[in-house]
């Protein structure tokens, strides 16, 4: 990405996490709802945005609302940046975040099994 796509992208960001944290009148748009990267295409005519969102258990009919929404979010980000032409956005699921929590858990569970391991290798010492 090139500077001036890279100025554009982060404008957009910030501008769409200011509309999605003044809320939405979708119901189905629930939760903690966090912009976490950024795509732009090489024209800047389209800006995929990775959202995550919190809890789980609303990703799902969040992502339909947020697909519904995507004029309604885009015509109150392009009021908020001095931008010619506003982007046509898109929103994709970002599941990096779930991904990295399993991985640390898988972690976390590999150290606990090797201490107790050690634990249970050690001799037990003579209280003499």
């Amino acid at each position: 990405m090139n500077r001036r796509t890279q100025q554009v992208a982060a404008t957009i960001r910030r501008a769409v996490q200011e509309v999605l944290s003044r809320g939405l009148s979708d119901p189905r748009v629930r939760g903690l709802i966090t912009v976490t990267g950024i795509t732009m295409s090489d024209d800047l005519r389209t800006a995929t945005l990775d959202v995550s969102i919190y809890p789980p258990e609303h990703q799902e009919l969040s992502m339909h609302g947020l697909k519904a929404a995507a004029a309604h979010i885009r015509h109150q980000a392009g009021e908020l940046v001095d931008l010619k032409r506003m982007p046509t956005i898109q929103f994709r699921l970002d599941t990096s975040l779930k991904r990295e929590a399993a991985v640390l858990e898988a972690l976390a569970k590999v150290r606990e099994e090797q201490a107790s391991q050690a634990a249970d290798a050690q001799p037990p010492e003579d209280e003499s």
